[in-house]
């Protein structure tokens, strides 16, 4: 019964689908009424966040839809419908934007227009640069900044001048060479041809720390100076090739004015002051003998916990270590306490006297470890103790001076030497100088010294004699070889008589010959060993 019905069904179906006649519309004409694309138009909207994104709006009359070509290389474009844009980001440069316009029958119309992209200089540009020791660490922010170049300030001799890239949130860092003062520039770009610069002077240098010497490029030697002191680093006034600290205290200075030895910090480390090491030294070269130099050590933290003690100068323009002991304390300065953290030290020239425009040298400010042994006058003989006293006896028209060196080079670069100069008197005119203990010939029997002869040929007679019989003595003679240069003379000993005691040393320059005080009798003298 069912399957009756469906057939019956079917069969209607086919009967009415037979019975439909086809109807083809092919007319046309209407579409001559649609006009062309006219008054066709564009409106560039350029964000101000230096991203270079652009919405392009087409417009015109008559258009369904547009394709944009963005002008900034191939042939690369948006179909866009009317009433809609298109986005596109560009970088910094000039653009020709074409547009093209359609109607529905495919009719069209093209512009084409400019478009200028031009980043705007970052703003707020804020730079925070960090110093420790020789190295710079650099952090910076902007708004509309794409990155930064960093210029450190140590290369401004090269073309280019190198840089270092670094984003925001980053950081630039640097180890300089040396230390000393920098210009850093920090350059804020745009993505484009607009910048922001900001520019800052820091200085840069390794905290000093004991020993102190003024030869190290890595170190920042900066002093502080105080009272109206003035002080740089200068060339040794000896010897040339060697920087040291020079202090002038000028006219008006105060009586107190002085030197902080490094910045208001101090030291790297504290100094070790112990009941059995209290000793600091300092190289001086001073403009006169019996000058007070107070030296002061403190807590950088606390100046009120400080130490003060003297010492005092024997020899004028010449280099002498002078010895500072802080158990001996100036009067009406506190008294040394080894609980405190002593890390900083100040040195006072010419102290409690009103500036009159001296210049001091100093340099190897050192602390000294251990107890100090009081040192003996004996051989070596090499004159650069600031506390023996080698006082020479002069006799019969020679006269024997400790100075500076004025010629440290080739052998002797040391800082003092002896200077004999032989003027009218007798033919063995001379110096001798007491030694604290006889001489030791058991084993070494030849006699070593520098000379610094104003020609060759020139006699030099090295004696010893007993400290109180003249009669016991031993000597030889050699003779320069070289002029207004240091030569080292050997003088053999080999048959002295090692029973009998020698404390002095005779030195008689052109033994035989009368001298005239001049130049041509003048020599130098120094490092006298035995070997």
């Amino acid at each position: 019964m069912n399957a009756t019905k469906y057939i019956v069904g079917l069969a209607f179906l086919l009967v009415t689908v037979a019975g439909c006649k086809k109807e083809i519309y092919d007319d046309t004409s209407f579409l001559n009424g649609i006009a062309d694309p006219v008054k066709l138009s564009v409106l560039f909207d350029i964000t101000q966040d230096n991203t270079g994104l652009v919405t392009i709006s087409p417009n015109g009359e008559g258009v369904a839809s547009y394709d944009v070509y963005y002008g900034d290389g191939g042939d690369t474009y948006a179909k866009v419908l009317s009433g809609n844009t298109a986005q596109h980001k560009y970088v910094e440069g000039l653009y020709t934007v074409k547009i093209i316009g359609y109607n529905i029958t495919g009719k069209s119309m093209e512009i084409t227009q400019p478009l200028t992209i031009s980043f705007k200089a970052p703003e707020d540009l804020k730079t925070t640069i960090t110093t420790t020791g020789l190295s710079v660490d650099i952090n910076a922010t902007a708004l509309y900044e794409t990155m930064f170049h960093v210029y450190y300030g140590d290369a401004t001799d090269q073309l280019p001048e190198p840089y270092d890239t670094f984003l925001e949130g980053t950081a630039a860092m640097h180890t300089y060479a040396s230390a000393g003062t920098y210009t850093i520039r920090v350059v804020a770009l745009s993505g484009g041809a607009a910048t922001t610069t900001y520019s800052e002077t820091v200085k840069v240098g390794k905290q000093i720390d004991l020993p102190v010497s003024f030869n190290d490029p890595q170190y920042d030697y900066t002093m502080g100076d105080f009272g109206g002191n003035i002080s740089s680093l200068s060339a040794d006034p000896v010897n040339s090739a060697k920087k040291v600290m020079k202090s002038v205290k000028p006219n008006g200075a105060e009586v107190w004015a002085g030197t902080t030895i490094g910045t208001a910090v101090g030291f790297t480390t504290r100094i070790p002051i112990s009941a059995d090491a209290s000793r600091m030294t300092m190289r001086v070269y001073s403009p006169a003998a019996g000058i007070h130099v107070r030296l002061k050590i403190e807590d950088h933290s606390d100046g009120t916990k400080s130490v003060e003690t003297e010492a005092l100068t024997t020899l004028a323009n010449t280099w002498e270590t002078l010895t500072f002991d802080f158990k001996n304390a100036a009067v009406g300065t506190p008294a040394l306490n080894l609980s405190t953290a002593y890390d900083k030290a100040s040195v006072f020239f010419d102290f409690n006297t009103s500036g009159d425009g001296k210049i001091f040298y100093w340099d190897d400010v050192k602390f000294v470890t251990g107890t100090v042994t009081a040192p003996v006058l004996g051989i070596p003989l090499d004159f650069e103790s600031s506390i023996l006293n080698y006082s020479f006896t002069n006799f019969d028209g020679g006269v024997a001076t400790v100075i500076s060196n004025p010629n440290p080079v080739g052998i002797n670069t040391s800082s003092t030497v002896a200077k004999m100069v032989k003027g009218a008197g007798q033919v063995w005119g001379g110096a001798y100088i007491s030694l604290d203990h006889p001489i030791d010939f058991s084993t070494k029997k030849f006699f070593k010294l520098k000379v610094f002869s104003p020609r060759v040929g020139a006699k030099v007679l090295l004696k010893v004699e007993n400290l109180s019989d003249g009669t016991i003595s031993f000597d030889k003679e050699v003779v320069t070889t070289v002029a207004n240069a240091w030569e080292e003379l050997t003088f053999d000993y080999s048959t002295i008589n090692t029973a009998n005691s020698y404390q002095k040393v005779v030195l008689i320059f052109d033994n035989g010959t009368v001298g005239d005080g001049s130049a041509n009798f003048t020599w130098l003298f120094d490092d006298l060993s035995l070997n």
